[in-house]
């Protein structure tokens, strides 16, 4: 088989373990206000601990292009939230507010694929044990990352089966950006710390001016702030020991 059919499919196994995300909430009978308000703040917890090891990782490669991609992350979230606020958005059963909020969660966790993408095909150039590593690494850290995404996408009106449709779409650019990453492992490798940046500014950016607020007018503060907490502690032991 050829080397890039085989960066294809490690790719597309990280990508469908995404939808996985989805399974906790095929056992949930309603979503009242509260259960919306403990959502956002497990995706809030979730993105924000994704986020700092995102940073983490990507200041090794580069610190001031990290900074330059989360500025530009964070530019291009205003952007489209300044674009869709002039259009009434609709996105399965949910118009306005709630739409536009499942729409930019898409959106940047789709960008933040990108650069797994790119880690998974520049794995490939040191060799197929540090590939294994990687990709089995990327696999189960886009559980969570599909968590999130049904966790903004559930409470309003998408299915199950949408919300794990969704969160593996949200991962294809994993397959697709590890086939070029792989063939040109220099050149992808330069950009990597502006790719990770950016994923994490626009993440840190959604749960501040998004998810936070939503949760904050449905539940307690105290609550909503201890749950994004043990939420974003859990996200970062998870990945320090992954």
């Amino acid at each position: 088989m050829h080397p890039a059919l085989v960066v294809f499919g490690y790719g597309l196994i990280t990508a469908l373990a995404t939808g996985l995300g989805a399974l906790p909430f095929a056992f949930l009978r309603s979503v009242s206000p509260k259960a919306v308000a403990c959502a956002n703040a497990i995706a809030a917890g979730l993105m924000l601990g994704a986020s700092f090891g995102l940073v983490a990782e990507s200041t090794q490669h580069g610190a001031w292009q990290t900074i330059v991609g989360a500025t530009v992350g964070v530019v291009s979230i205003l952007i489209a939230q300044r674009v869709l606020g002039r259009h009434d958005v609709e996105f399965g059963r949910a118009r306005g507010a709630g739409a536009q909020r499942m729409l930019l969660m898409i959106v940047v966790m789709t960008a933040h694929s990108f650069s797994e993408g790119v880690a998974v095909g520049v794995s490939f150039g040191g060799g197929a044990t540090l590939a294994v590593v990687i990709t089995a690494a990327i696999a189960v850290h886009n559980i969570p990352e599909g968590l999130a995404i049904s966790a903004v996408l559930r409470p309003r009106g998408t299915s199950v089966l949408g919300c794990a449709g969704w969160s593996i779409f949200s991962s294809l650019p994993q397959p697709l950006m590890a086939v070029p990453a792989f063939l040109l492992v220099e050149a992808f490798s330069a950009v990597l710390p502006y790719g990770i940046g950016f994923a994490a500014g626009a993440m840190v950016f959604m749960v501040l001016v998004e998810l936070l607020p939503e949760a904050y007018g449905h539940a307690r503060k105290p609550v909503v702030a201890l749950q994004v907490s043990l939420t974003l502690i859990a996200m970062v032991l998870f990945q320090q020991y992954l």
